[in-house]
């Protein structure tokens, strides 16, 4: 996929920032624009392959009304907005990934381990995980477990690892086709697989995908994945059962179900913070939980008179980027400035 997106490789020393972001939807970007107006820098890690957290990944041409200064917009188009109007802070993201471990080395000074093996040094760290993290709906394939990981995948963490081989795509939306058109020039052969002729995706990749089918550059057969067929983890093929009760076999190395994500608090669970139940505790000055430094805004937090909603959100990443200057610039005095009438601001934005 090709997102204008900065994204740092894992290396051998760890990644220095002011902040770090676990979770790039509405509520994380927009706390990227309050940090980088008081010279913070942010970077931000998420499960997904793409920002905009659940409003891109669940329902991207959903109509939003509660926006303040937006009658209607959709989740995709408030997820671009956000942002084109955090560009001159020039976040890095790292997704595909998901934070595992979270330890203080300092005061304020944090070690924070991802699933993919990379290591940031954060003053703070800002919890923006939504309900927390996307996992994927494991399909109800017979003895599919035996195969994840080795030649059933369900995220792309590396395109290459695909180069050449026999793929099996399952799913209709989003995520299905845009990993089929970005896969099928690198894939030896590529069969998309659904279970109807109908599609969640974006009509633009529908049509492409089409066009492809047309060409024969793909496959494309209507169905369900009814067994795997392999051994020690190795596929050799897929048998798919038709609308029609009948069944086929396809060779392939390699299966990348999308059949959506489901929500789990995951591995914040147990970084030692207060919660309520499957909540993030917190204060409501700055949004800081029960461990001084860390912050967690948006649908992961609770407390008295919560609202679960982005412009909610928005309001708790303001505040909490007031009292996270204090442990970033400990030294350094702030003085509240409107960016209506700073020229200090309007210079960082690009504007002045």
């Amino acid at each position: 996929m090709s997102d204008p997106i900065k994204s740092e490789a894992s290396a051998g020393a760890p990644i220095k920032t002011d902040v770090l972001i676990v979770g790039a939807g509405p509520v994380g970007l927009f706390a990227v624009f309050e940090l980088g107006l008081l010279d913070m820098k942010a970077h931000l890690v998420d499960i997904l392959d793409k920002v905009g957290g659940q409003c891109a990944e669940l329902y991207p041409e959903k109509p939003i009304y509660d926006i303040p200064g937006h009658p209607r917009v959709t989740a995709q188009g408030l997820v671009d907005a956000l942002m084109e109007q955090i560009k001159p802070f020039h976040p890095t993201f790292h997704l595909n990934d998901m934070v595992e471990t979270i330890e203080r080395i300092g005061d304020p000074l944090f070690r924070v381990k991802t699933e993919a093996g990379k290591v940031f040094e954060a003053k703070v760290v800002v919890i923006a995980a939504g309900g927390g993290s996307f996992q994927p709906k494991r399909p109800p394939i017979p003895g599919i477990e035996a195969y994840e990981n080795k030649s059933v995948f369900y995220a792309v963490r590396r395109m290459e690892a695909f180069r050449g081989k026999r793929l099996v795509i399952v799913g209709g939306g989003d995520s299905a086709l845009d990993w089929t058109l970005n896969l099928q020039p690198i894939a030896s052969h590529l069969t998309l697989v659904h279970r109807r002729s109908e599609f969640r995706a974006a009509p633009d990749s529908v049509n492409k995908m089409l066009a492809l089918v047309e060409e024969k550059k793909i496959d494309f057969v209507l169905g369900q994945i009814a067994n795997l067929e392999g051994e020690n983890g190795i596929l050799r093929a897929v048998a798919v059962k038709h609308n029609d009760g009948t069944t086929s076999t396809i060779a392939c190395d390699s299966m990348l179900p999308f059949f959506g994500l489901t929500m789990k608090i995951g591995p914040v669970a147990n970084w030692g913070l207060k919660m309520e139940g499957e909540l993030i505790a917190v204060e409501t000055v700055g949004f800081e939980t029960s461990v001084p430094g860390i912050f967690a805004i948006g649908d992961i937090n609770t407390y008295p008179g919560k609202l679960k909603l982005i412009l909610c959100g928005f309001h708790e990443g303001a505040l909490a980027a007031q009292k996270i200057h204090r442990y970033v610039f400990p030294d350094k005095k702030l003085t509240f400035q409107y960016t209506t009438s700073s020229t200090s601001l309007q210079k960082k934005l690009g504007v002045a």
